[in-house]
């Protein structure tokens, strides 16, 4: 009779109140845990199936007081159709190739990186970032992961996203472009790369982490339709009306557990 070792237990921890990063006014608490084990990539699955996010070997998923502003999304791939703007963002960046490389840091994306944060973060935490702590950022996974570097015909590195792979899906972890290319809309190209990708593998679903209506920085992420919405445990297709009243429900609603 073979010896099945004991499951090792998941211990979860609440962090301390900051202030929120995308409400101003609003305080931000995360429930945190760690990613470790032979079974990582499966625990991270299940995790971000929960809507928890990843960052380094931590997942995270807010339980803030009263307020659920930030709201987990995800595309299903198989039934998105981008729409007209959509489409002329692509035709857009239709002289730009995606190539997944291995997670290590570089030189040429840290700068990119800096030059990113200077733009449109300056006053954030990531802008004063040495090249360690981005290597730490990117290179510290304990599963599998890989950075996407958007490059054009003159071989420039116009954008990158850290990307984790998970059993259902592609997820956006962290993504950087080239400032003053607005005709361009890095961002949203990557998104679309990442679904093109996604569907190509045969996986169902692009994970995009917290959508928050709330927030100009993050409001962003609902143009993606259809997309689902994570509502008390259940992921529900994020419908218009939905989205037109999240900022008043996000008000209203009670603490998320």
């Amino acid at each position: 009779m073979s010896y099945k070792p004991p499951r090792r237990p998941q211990f979860f921890y609440t962090t301390a109140p900051l202030p929120c990063p995308y409400v101003a006014g609003r305080t931000e608490r995360k429930v945190v845990t760690e990613i470790a084990g032979p079974d990582a990539d499966g625990l991270h699955d299940r995790l971000s199936r929960a809507g928890f996010r990843r960052s380094h070997n931590i997942a995270y998923a807010p339980v803030c007081p009263g307020c659920n502003a930030c709201v987990p999304i995800r595309i299903p791939t198989a039934q998105f159709e981008p729409d007209k703007s959509l489409r002329r963002i692509a035709r857009a960046n239709a002289d730009v190739e995606g190539y997944e490389v291995p997670p290590r840091a570089t030189a040429e994306q840290f700068q990119l990186f800096q030059r990113y944060q200077q733009a449109r973060h300056s006053d954030g935490d990531m802008a004063t970032m040495s090249f360690y702590d981005y290597r730490a950022m990117v290179e510290d996974t304990p599963i599998d992961s890989c950075i996407i570097e958007f490059r054009d015909r003159d071989d420039r590195l116009l954008g990158a996203c850290l990307t984790d792979r998970l059993g259902d899906g592609l997820s956006a972890v962290y993504s950087y472009f080239m400032p003053g290319m607005d005709r361009r809309s890095l961002g949203t190209f990557a998104i679309l790369w990442l679904i093109a990708r996604a569907k190509f593998l045969g996986l169902p679903y692009v994970y995009l982490g917290y959508w928050v209506p709330e927030s100009r920085k993050m409001a962003y992420k609902a143009r993606f339709k259809p997309s689902e919405i994570l509502v008390a445990g259940t992921w529900r297709t994020l419908t218009d009306e939905a989205a037109a009243i999240a900022p008043a429900l996000a008000r209203q609603t009670e603490p998320a557990t």
